[in-house]
């Protein structure tokens, strides 16, 4: 955050515990003593927020301290640093947007997202390795589909969250998926018939259990 200060831009530290951001602000503050700070999150009335969130734009801030409330709608091509503290906390795409938030204009942007060695969880381990392999521009849908890959699509029409899309391939879940909303709406749905078998060997169906 110095050389991002040094150079004249801004910086995001995102503390997603609302509880202890004002001591996580002094923590910071002895750190960097001559850094001006703010603290925005979805907990503020919407009048202070909106004050903090236009002192930081008009330059009068150096570092905000924000919950995850900074991951949509802002465009502050002065910001160019984010640390995010426990990483692992948040989900893939939440991070994904979170990095967005800086590089928004010509200059160089850096995200750190930390996290506990000891305490990685395999999932958690996977996400973040997801997010420093989509590094080209457009790779949003690659990251969606990676998301997907780790959590499990799950049971989209109810309560449970369960099931592997890659168990069956996505294509197929997603063709089985509109066969059940549409039987769920009484609408009239069209089997398969036609069925491609490409297997490596010599094989033949026998016609007497073959139904038409």
């Amino acid at each position: 955050m110095e050389k991002e200060l040094e150079r004249g831009g801004q910086a995001y530290y995102v503390y997603n515990n609302v509880e202890t951001i004002i001591p996580k602000m002094k923590e910071l503050k002895a750190l960097l003593p001559n850094a001006r700070f703010g603290i925005a999150h979805g907990q503020l009335a919407e009048g202070d927020l909106a004050k903090v969130m236009s002192a930081f734009d008009r330059g009068e801030l150096d570092v905000l301290i924000a919950s995850s409330i900074i991951e949509n709608g802002l465009d502050l091509p002065n910001v160019n640093t984010m640390i995010v503290e426990d990483a692992p906390n948040f989900g893939l795409a939440q991070l994904y947007q979170l990095r967005g938030r800086i590089g928004r204009g010509d200059r160089d942007a850096y995200a750190y997202f930390f996290y506990h060695e000891q305490k990685l969880a395999p999932d958690a381990r996977k996400r973040l390795s997801a997010l420093l392999e989509a590094a080209r521009l457009g790779s949003g849908i690659d990251l969606a589909m990676r998301d997907m890959e780790i959590r499990g699509i799950g049971n989209i029409l109810g309560k449970a969250q369960h099931g592997r899309a890659q168990a069956i391939g996505l294509a197929l879940y997603s063709r089985l998926l509109k066969q059940a909303i549409q039987e769920m709406r009484g609408q009239r749905t069209v089997p398969l018939v036609d069925v491609d078998i490409d297997l490596p060997i010599s094989i033949v169906i026998p016609k007497n259990i073959v139904y038409e």
